[in-house]
């Protein structure tokens, strides 16, 4: 039976000026009451601002959304109407909830800067010791803290330093003599600092390499995409030994985090195109689809980001890194959504699921059943809260899941007591959305409490989320990679680039240590890792020891 598609005409063009609707507003306000009249002007209106608003040139339909709607949130108080909460109920009467500050705002003191280059300023007249000048009694000693004055400077990512050589040339034998290259410059014309800084400004702030030309070449420093190319994946080329090695470190991890996003890859999708339009037999990829996965590994108290671009979704990359996995350590915990991607590849593990997620279900439902909704968000966020306490108290795992059997679990049985009786006792249509969002958690419930089975268990995988947001901001402003090695050498420097992140280490000076002591990197790749590479330049700096 063929089906005809109706191809739905839509509505007749018509120029209507906004005055004359207002016109028209004017004259039917004798005809309806005050609040319909309200109605009209408010969709007249509204008509008006989106008029004006898609004329602007930088409208987007995302700009439009917040405006219309409000920033998406899935808070509690923001997203259930009526909230108390939100409401501020409870409060004295006459008395608004203040409302505290976000976190980092306002400025930054001093210490905040621990980038900032010191500079000692010695006072021009006093020395320790001397006689005071006011009492003309004491006398002054210094202080253990000194006052402190921040100066922000602004000078380019990328500085160029031109050396003027002496050259001398005899006027007998024409020989010439050229002054010696300072102590300090290297034989190549981008050195380890600025394979350092195009690398971080491109993979780690996702500046495309003509954003980085544009900005270089206000400051007078041309510095053109394909030379940025070169620097950059001989950059990555000399530090493959670190990034082999932290996936070799991260697949001893006791907790691997791990899902993906889209990504494109012209390669990739060139060969795609190539199979679908080819008349031979050649069977084409099962998958043309390309993914950026990420995996966030605990392993020996250090947390390891790793990122993979190509056709293998999540679940398959962290087949490939388990691989390396010694066969005595027992099976370590995967936290993840439900996605079947995120487990392909009979991986062994011990699969935990993400609260995040199942909250998200009653989060997209919270409007049209709001006190149902506004129930479960609730006892959810009894749960998160005590994990913050875990947190902030900084337990061990064991201590953890003791916590959590004792303060969270009571929390999670009567949720789901709750949520079987909506079904038991026919409250909840199963078909409906709350009725879907409810049916989704039971279903995955064993996953989702994992935290009160096994120790070190999290919640969510909010923080392999957060890594991923590296790639989906190169994804947003670069839009794609070129080729499989482009893709290879954005994944080696978000992957060292985070990882350096998550410790507290600097990515810059983690780059740049890597790529000048590569030989070493090469030959003690776990000396290297951004929790103890200080210590190998320590070792380096202070050279070989007196023989034994």
């Amino acid at each position: 039976m063929s089906h005809t598609r109706i191809k739905r005409k839509g509505p007749a063009r018509r120029e209507v000026k906004l005055d004359e609707l207002h016109a028209t507003l004017e004259r039917v306000k004798a005809a309806v009451d005050a609040a319909d009249y309200e109605t009209l002007k408010a969709a007249v209106d509204t008509l008006a601002f989106l008029t004006q608003e898609l004329e602007a040139k930088g409208t987007t339909i995302d700009r439009l959304r917040r405006m219309l709607f409000g920033a998406k949130t899935e808070k509690t108080s923001r997203v259930v109407v009526g909230d108390a909460a939100a409401s501020g109920a409870g409060a004295p009467a006459g008395e608004a909830k203040a409302k505290p500050k976000a976190p980092g705002h306002g400025r930054n003191g001093a210490a905040a800067y621990v980038g900032a280059e010191k500079v000692k300023v010695a006072h021009a007249s006093l020395h320790s010791g001397d006689l005071c000048p006011a009492c003309q009694k004491g006398k002054v000693y210094p202080l253990a803290e000194p006052a402190v004055l921040l100066r922000v400077r602004a000078m380019a990512p990328l500085r160029a330093f031109r050396y003027e050589l002496d050259r001398y040339r005899c006027n007998t034998c024409g020989e010439v003599f050229t002054a010696e290259t300072p102590e300090g410059v290297g034989p190549d014309k981008y050195d380890e600092t600025a394979a350092g800084m195009i690398g971080l400004l491109r993979y780690g702030a996702g500046l495309p390499f003509n954003r980085i030309a544009r900005l270089e070449k206000g400051f007078g420093i041309p510095l053109p995409p394909p030379t940025q190319w070169e620097v950059v994946e001989r950059g990555a080329g000399l530090m493959v030994p670190a990034h082999e090695e932290l996936i070799r470190q991260a697949a001893q991890g006791k907790l691997l985090h791990n899902d993906d996003t889209k990504m494109k890859v012209l390669e990739l999708m060139a060969e795609s195109r190539h199979e679908a339009d080819d008349d031979d037999d050649t069977p084409p990829h099962e998958r043309t689809g390309v993914f950026t996965s990420g995996i966030v590994a605990v392993a020996g108290g250090h947390q390891i980001a790793l990122f993979f671009t190509g056709r293998q979704h999540a679940g398959e990359n962290l087949r490939d890194v388990l691989a390396r996995r010694a066969a005595e350590l027992p099976l370590p915990i995967q936290m993840c959504d439900a996605l079947a991607a995120n487990t392909a590849g009979k991986l062994p593990t011990i699969v935990a699921g993400c609260n995040a997620h199942g909250r998200r279900q009653f989060v997209e439902v919270a409007n049209n059943f709001p006190d149902d909704c506004r129930h479960v968000l609730e006892q959810v966020g009894k749960v998160y809260k005590n994990d913050a306490i875990a947190r902030e108290q900084k337990m061990s795992d064991d201590e953890r899941l003791r916590f959590h059997q004792a303060q969270s679990k009571k929390v999670m049985d009567d949720l789901k007591a709750w949520m079987q009786v909506q079904f038991a006792e026919h409250k909840v249509e199963p078909n409906s959305g709350l009725g879907k969002a409810i049916a989704y958690v039971l279903k995955h419930w064993p996953k989702l409490t994992l935290f009160l089975e096994k120790p070190g268990a999290p919640l969510d995988n909010s923080i392999c989320e957060r890594a991923l947001k590296m790639a989906i901001c190169h994804r947003k402003n670069s839009l794609f990679y070129k080729t499989l090695n482009g893709a290879h050498v954005g994944d080696i420097h978000m992957t060292l680039i985070h990882t350096a992140e998550l410790n507290g280490v600097s990515p810059f000076d983690y780059l740049v240590a890597l790529q000048r002591h590569h030989d070493d990197v090469a030959e003690h790749p776990a000396d290297w890792m951004p929790w103890n590479y200080h210590q190998a330049l320590a070792r380096l700096t202070a050279g070989p020891g007196p023989p034994s």
